[in-house]
């Protein structure tokens, strides 16, 4: 089918599937939209590179969301602090690329900072009655000529180091605006741009955004024509100057700590996008060599590019610990040093077979309820993310099941614990169960499979811990078994179905 649509269309480059079959149905319902950012950049945003910006109607806002829902997007909402009522953000999974779409319906042209649109220009209807088709991709885009004066508008509302979004990208985005400038400027005359600016603003407003677009210095000595364009829009403002400005300013704080808890923090709270009727719990379950991490760490980079999410490792090999685990963890190796073996239970390295001793009695116990507090506190923060609208995506996830190994109680191992001890323990896992992810992924390999990965692993607890993992019940989940010895594409591609189809 998309073969069909190329060759109707008469594409001379990739476009993403689901976006041909949305702009069909624009096309075929009579939709009255357009393209409204960069023409220089169409090619990239139609390749699932880029958001893809329309400017609809507003008195068909509610066709086109329809149209968006049936073809298989979903509305995710972004936090208060960045959100507009007149922009409306839709996500989609395309299989064939394996990307999300980014579509942004604007119901109104809405200028200002990244952070805070505060301006409206009331061009609407005169940029849609005249949207032309695009000479090779299947979508209607801007008037040459109002796509340059936007562009300058749009140029003395946002060139503005206030916004520390701009600022922190000034130099890429003024060299963005120069790019589309220069290329809009070679297309057209004085007289067209004139003309064209004349039914939209007064006549020296209009001379000056022509003579913008016709020079080479528009973005370079703009202040006087910043000034004009800035009391034109006067009216069109949300918000007066100065509160304005604190509402600016105020949204500059949750960006900051939005930055700082994504790469950083993991708080489970929102910063940016919200998953659409809350979030959900992603567990990803396999052997050790299975391709969790490999999993784990590829959906955190596909989702994370649009959606909020909040990783959390629940093992204790090579993942992110906690503060409170950290100190604990950089003992490991220095402890390890001096135990040649390891008793019975043990996955990697030399494992004997007798039973632990009364110093690695102590240490574990030691271990075991700082790790026993540690999966409490990330269990709770999972669900309290998940509730605020965060994907929660779970490398492991505790369970009661299997008392001695894959993410279960350590103490069972060891024959004489205190009894108040192995309840502390057996309490914090019994909360996994009272807490269940939404989806549990189990990456299924062969001990054959998994021997060759992990040649450190041994060979007994492989086959046990095999067998265990596909044995795990979660009653009030979603469990999707995927064959993890399936080329590693084919296995990303399978796991990204399943949690967009659970979003």
């Amino acid at each position: 089918m998309r073969d069909d649509a190329v060759a109707e269309s008469g594409i001379d480059g990739p476009v993403v599937d689901l976006l041909l079959v949305v702009l069909g149905a624009f096309h075929r319902d009579n939709i009255s939209y357009c393209y409204w950012k960069s023409s220089r950049r169409i090619r990239e945003v139609l390749a699932g590179e880029a958001d893809l910006d329309l400017l609809v109607a507003r008195e068909e806002q509610h066709r086109a969301r329809r149209i968006l829902l049936e073809c298989r997007l979903k509305q995710f909402p972004s936090v208060p602090s960045r959100n507009h009522p007149a922009v409306e953000s839709f996500l989609g999974y395309d299989e064939s690329s394996g990307l999300i779409v980014h579509l942004h319906l604007h119901f109104r042209l809405v200028l200002g900072a990244r952070l805070f649109k505060n301006h409206r220009l009331a061009w609407e209807k005169t940029l849609l009655a005249r949207a032309i088709p695009h000479p090779a991709f299947p979508i209607l885009m801007l008037d040459p000529a109002h796509e340059a004066l936007l562009l300058v508008v749009r140029g003395c509302i946002e060139l503005r180091r206030r916004d520390p979004v701009t600022l922190r990208h000034w130099r890429a985005t003024k060299a963005k605006f120069a790019l589309d400038h220069a290329q809009l400027a070679a297309r057209l005359d004085r007289a067209t741009v004139l003309a064209r600016a004349r039914e939209l603003v007064d006549d020296n407003l209009a001379d000056r955004l022509a003579d913008a677009v016709c020079s080479n210095e528009a973005f370079a000595n703009r202040g006087g024509l910043r000034r004009r364009v800035h009391a034109y829009l006067a009216p069109h403002r949300s918000y007066n100057a100065a509160e304005g400005g604190l509402r600016s300013a105020a949204r500059a704080v949750p960006w900051l700590f939005g930055g700082l808890n994504k790469r950083y923090l993991h708080a489970p709270r929102p910063w940016s996008r919200k998953a659409p009727g809350g979030g959900i719990v992603v567990a990803v379950l396999g052997v050790d060599g299975s391709g969790k991490t490999t999993v784990v760490g590829t959906m955190r980079a596909w989702l994370g590019a649009e959606i909020d999410v909040l990783p959390i490792y629940f093992g204790t090999g090579g993942g992110r610990p906690s503060f409170l685990l950290l100190p604990f963890k950089l003992m490991v190796p220095l402890v390890t040093r001096f135990m040649r073996t390891k008793p019975k239970g043990s996955s990697h390295g030399k494992v004997s077979g007798r039973p632990p001793g009364a110093l690695y009695s102590a240490l574990m116990m030691l271990w075991a309820t700082v790790l026993a507090v540690e999966k409490r506190m990330k269990l709770l923060a999972a669900r309290r993310g998940a509730d605020r609208g965060l994907v929660v995506v779970a490398d492991r996830y505790p369970q009661n099941q299997i008392l001695d190994y894959n993410d279960g109680p350590l103490l069972p191992r060891l024959a004489r614990v205190p009894q108040w001890l192995r309840g502390f323990e057996a309490r914090a896992y019994a909360l996994a169960r009272q807490l269940p992810p939404d989806l549990v992924i189990k990456l299924d390999a062969t001990p054959e499979t998994i021997a060759l990965r992990e040649p450190d692993m041994d060979a007994e607890i492989i086959r046990a811990r095999t067998a265990a993992v596909m044995q795990l019940g979660f009653p009030e989940s979603r469990v999707v078994n995927v064959d993890a010895q399936q080329p590693l594409a084919d296995v990303i591609r399978a796991v990204k179905a399943e949690i967009w189809r659970m979003l």
